[in-house]
């Protein structure tokens, strides 16, 4: 059976979406990477450190509270994400974790940043855009099918932009990895940029990610199980099947690998 897609201006709900990603899972061709433009490897900050890729996340996120009061932690609560919230509580971290609400998530995510907040109660969680929803007029319902680039730009990017603006961090704890698509293939612990962005998990492996979540009983994001290995907007994501990555889910067919938020012209 294959996916149907919906009429032009029909809205699809997440159920009836997630029903018919999983659908198509068969016949579509495996998404390989990379399925955009590659930029650049990311740079090492010159303040940092030379860890060793065997280093310890512990280590590096303790280095960055120490060197980066400041820090704040942007989040979808994926898999890396969910890990890193708790090696970074495990690592001092007492600041916030913030998430945008692009109107779009699956209900699944939003319950999983709640279980979060009630079990880390010493961080700070903060929605942006709460309670968005694809007819608030923030965009056309369904901008996400005409231009994935530019529904990202206003719904993701746009509002932790403003945010950070206001804040002023010096730096962010990110939960990017190498293994997660070869566009992040070279990202170091700590890089340079416009705020440094500190990777603790940069040389995790997902069944090294896998390990410590259930060792630790995390929280994980169901949809996680059902082969949703990188999850987004319900729109813009799918299950992975063997043989792709870990994001090859998100945008699949549409020449696009990232939100925008770390690459492109905007990314933070």
């Amino acid at each position: 059976m294959t996916a149907t897609h919906p009429a032009p201006g029909e809205v699809l709900t997440p159920e009836q979406a997630r029903s018919e990603q999983a659908q198509g899972q068969a016949t579509d061709a495996l998404t390989t990477e990379p399925r955009a433009p590659r930029e650049a490897g990311g740079v090492t900050d010159a303040s940092a450190p030379a860890f060793a890729p065997g280093t310890d996340p512990l280590e590096v996120i303790r280095w960055a509270l120490a060197a980066h009061p400041d820090v704040l932690m942007p989040s979808a609560f994926n898999l890396n994400g969910v890990v890193l919230l708790d090696l970074a509580v495990r690592a001092g971290y007492r600041g916030e974790v913030v998430f945008v609400d692009t109107g779009y998530h699956f209900p699944e995510t939003l319950q999983t940043r709640d279980r979060l907040a009630a079990r880390y109660p010493e961080l700070t969680f903060v929605t942006l855009n709460a309670g968005a929803s694809p007819d608030d007029g923030q965009t056309d319902p369904v901008l996400y099918a005409a231009d994935p680039d530019a529904c990202c730009a206003v719904r993701k990017v746009a509002p932790l932009q403003r945010y950070l603006k206001d804040r002023a961090p010096s730096a962010l704890l990110n939960a990017r990895s190498r293994d997660q698509a070869s566009t992040r293939a070279d990202i170091p612990f700590v890089e340079a940029g416009a705020r440094v962005k500190v990777n603790p998990l940069a040389h995790w492996t997902r069944e090294r990610l896998e390990a410590y979540a259930a060792e630790h009983d995390l929280p994980v994001n169901p949809l996680y199980f059902d082969g949703f290995l990188s999850i987004g907007c319900w729109p813009c994501t799918r299950a992975v099947r063997p043989g792709e990555d870990a994001r090859a889910g998100r945008w699949a067919g549409k020449g696009k690998t990232e939100c925008g938020l770390w690459a492109g012209d905007g990314k933070l």
